[in-house]
């Protein structure tokens, strides 16, 4: 096991808003969070991102890209329209997804999300990832 760089006081303080569909991996992904000391919730579509993010203000969103009602691209776009009524539109978002083709990453990226990471997640990436992104935070 890897021996993680940030506190743990820092981590339980960091709100995570989880979108993710399938209810095994959205237990999966809590689970690990949990495990590592983060304090998540979590949404199952798009539409509920945006909602989320219009009363209270998470540091990261970790976004899936496909999901019923507005898709992980489209919340996205919307999250960073100044026009929309979320609380910060340069909340972090990584993607989550399985489709790791060829021109994805840059999808996500063009859509205005900051990092991407593949399915199925693997717990030392994801809490890597998480942690790489905290430095800015501080």
């Amino acid at each position: 096991v890897t021996t993680y760089s940030v506190s743990e006081e820092k981590r339980h303080n960091l709100r995570i808003l989880l979108a993710e569909d399938n209810p095994v991996n959205q237990k999966l992904a809590l689970a690990l969070l949990d495990k590592f000391g983060f304090k998540a919730d979590a949404v199952t579509t798009g539409k509920q991102v945006i909602d989320a993010l219009e009363n209270i203000d998470y540091r990261i969103v970790l976004m899936d890209i496909q999901m019923p009602e507005m898709d992980g691209i489209s919340a996205t776009r919307q999250i960073r329209d100044l026009s929309s009524n979320v609380l910060n539109h340069d909340v972090l978002i990584i993607a989550m997804t399985a489709h790791a083709m060829k021109g994805d990453r840059e999808l996500c990226l063009a859509a205005g999300m900051d990092d991407y990471i593949s399915k199925p997640i693997r717990a030392e990436s994801l809490i890597k990832m998480i942690e790489k992104h905290m430095k800015n935070f501080e």
